[in-house]
């Protein structure tokens, strides 16, 4: 796919993370900027929320008030993520569709996913696409247990898709701030989260830095996109952009409690 940008770790509040993954579509959108892939740490940590999810029925909102964990409201689809300050890493690619040579939304999660799988080759762990359904984005999968979520939106012939890329996992820290309706229960979330859910510590048994995740990652997606990254910093148009869609949008609450904005 050429040559694409490659913004480098960096650790950003929930806002701002957001408010950069939309500037940078804008700019692709406008030409401005190439092919881009981010990598972005959270702090503090924080959920996001899909963009037609409801964060009353999604969050214990009290709980992430109380511990200073972020709530912010993403414009891709999906559900409800925790977003641990040192557990993972999460990406964003905002690419040309056309580029991507992908005939459907699956085929697109498809080809970009296969970054993802190529990083948990080279950390020492096997792990599997799965397409999901129209209910459920597509997550990649270790042993049949969920490691990676990623959601997408298209605008104007671009895509962004952001997901996570778990090193660790604290099951307890997260059910505190995900709400889960059917539970009745902290102990009854866990015995299934247990099933459904790991990270790459978990199954190697052992520690990963965040910088090894990190190069692990450029060079999975470096082979997945038989591309060349050319390292580089947000232009100046992103960077005003980010921090005006930070301010007037994503650090807002109407933009991220009041759902009869977000109707299908």
């Amino acid at each position: 796919m050429g040559d694409w940008r490659l913004l480098k770790l960096e650790t950003r509040n929930a806002f701002m993370n957001m408010a950069i993954d939309e500037a940078v579509l804008t700019a692709r959108i406008a030409g401005i900027v190439p092919n881009t892939l981010r990598f972005y740490q959270w702090k503090p940590s924080a959920i996001s929320v899909g963009r037609f999810q409801k964060v009353s029925e999604e969050v214990h909102i009290e709980n992430c008030r109380r511990h200073g964990v972020d709530i912010v409201r993403r414009i891709t689809g999906g559900g409800a993520v925790y977003h641990d300050s040192e557990g993972e890493i999460t990406y964003s690619a905002v690419v040309h569709a056309q580029d991507l040579g992908s005939k459907d939304v699956v085929s697109a999660y498809n080809r970009i996913c296969r970054g993802l799988v190529e990083a948990a080759k080279n950390l020492g762990v096997s792990a599997d696409f799965r397409p999901g359904n129209p209910n459920h984005c597509p997550n990649i999968t270790i042993n049949g247990r969920k490691f990676s979520g990623s959601a997408q939106a298209r605008k104007k012939g671009v895509l962004l898709q952001h997901g996570t890329f778990l090193m660790r996992t604290g099951l307890e820290k997260m059910f505190t701030f995900l709400e889960v309706p059917w539970a009745n229960s902290l102990d009854d979330v866990l015995r299934v989260a247990r099933k459904r859910l790991t990270s790459i510590e978990q199954e190697l048994e052992a520690s990963v830095s965040t910088e090894q995740t990190y190069e692990a990652l450029v060079e999975g997606f470096q082979k997945a996109f038989k591309a060349e990254f050319m390292e580089q910093d947000l232009t100046d148009y992103e960077r005003n952009l980010a921090h005006e869609l930070c301010s007037d949008k994503y650090a807002t609450d109407d933009w991220n409690f009041k759902e009869n904005h977000f109707k299908r």
